[in-house]
């Protein structure tokens, strides 16, 4: 853990040539530009940047949709990883949208730091996408995080299907 201070705050397009450059480093097939840009002009989404040391360190993309918000994208630059900087960036984007906010994320299966984190807010598993990453083929885990996953139930999840149940 580093002991410089993050500063979280809203993403802007400044920061999207640094956003790139993370975003390369983290993931086999990275997003656009465009589609960062997309994401940025939407009003009602909430795009937060994390900062160290005066760098652009890692970021989240979140949108709304009807009565849920979609986590579209978290990234940490991948020399910045195991910092906490993930588990800030969510703390801060769970704070902005609300203790009660819906909201839901895919995750490779193969991901298991990334599922831990997400448990560890109180996200669960709800289903699968079959074959949702380009790269590899690989199936995405549909996790949400509601008033009911909190408790542990998926009780208000649309279409609850969990991995592996019957």
């Amino acid at each position: 853990m580093s002991t410089i201070p993050l500063d979280i705050r809203r993403l802007t397009y400044a920061d999207l040539p640094q956003v790139i450059a993370i975003e390369r480093r983290a993931f086999p097939t990275p997003w656009s530009l465009a589609m960062f840009v997309l994401e940025l002009s939407k009003g009602d989404g909430v795009c937060l940047a994390a900062r160290r040391d005066e760098q652009l360190v890692g970021y989240v993309i979140c949108s709304r949709y009807d009565d849920a918000w979609h986590i579209m994208n978290v990234a940490v630059d991948p020399a910045r990883r195991r910092e906490g900087i993930a588990r800030s960036l969510l703390g801060e984007l769970i704070a902005r949208l609300g203790e009660d906010a819906r909201i839901t994320l895919e995750v490779r299966p193969t991901n298991r730091p990334g599922i831990a984190l997400y448990e560890s807010f109180g996200f669960l598993a709800a289903g699968l996408r079959a074959r949702y990453y380009q790269d590899n083929g690989e199936d995405a885990l549909i996790m949400w995080r509601t008033p009911a996953t909190l408790t542990g139930s998926l009780d208000d999840v649309p279409n609850p299907a969990p991995p592996g149940a019957s």
